[in-house]
């Protein structure tokens, strides 16, 4: 009997506080991602750029290469990772600056159209991580498009 009333004895403070210490920093280490969803059409045949990070830091400046990592591959298409160099758009929060990027492109496999989805995750030049839900529709192709959009290719 003593055995089970010890037991239900209260932890001390400096117990508690410890326990609640480790368990706000976890809780802190889980919110630091945020998860980001959108949806993308692109067309039977064509790649489709769905990422584009440059490295560049919050405050504008260079920072490390971005690091993208696929947590769930397309099931009906493939990616192609690349690195290269560009200049921001104006509307960017660092507008027309030269930086080094990397992206992923998106090409559906042969006759697929459909729904499809890729899961990346996105290390910033500040260590900020961003989990990107992309949900992905392949439309049949609209014939012979003259009109080549940037987005359209695997040219950062």
């Amino acid at each position: 009997m003593i055995a089970t009333i010890s037991a239900l004895r209260p932890a001390p403070a400096a117990t508690r506080a410890l326990v609640l210490v480790a368990s706000l920093g976890l809780a802190g280490a889980a919110a630091a991602q945020t998860t980001v969803t959108r949806s993308e059409t692109v067309q039977a045949g064509k790649g489709a750029r769905l990422v584009i990070v440059p490295n560049l830091k919050k405050d504008c400046s260079t920072g490390p290469m971005p690091e993208i990592r696929v947590t769930t591959p397309p099931k009906f298409g493939s990616l192609i990772t690349k690195g290269g160099k560009l200049k921001t758009p104006a509307k960017y929060r660092c507008p027309n600056k030269d930086a080094e990027a990397q992206a992923i492109f998106y090409q559906a496999n042969a006759g697929y159209t459909g729904p499809d989805t890729v899961v990346v995750e996105v290390k910033n030049s500040d260590g900020e991580i961003e989990k990107r839900d992309i949900r992905i529709t392949v439309e049949a192709s609209k014939g012979d498009d003259k009109a080549k959009d940037k987005k359209d290719t695997t040219d950062l």
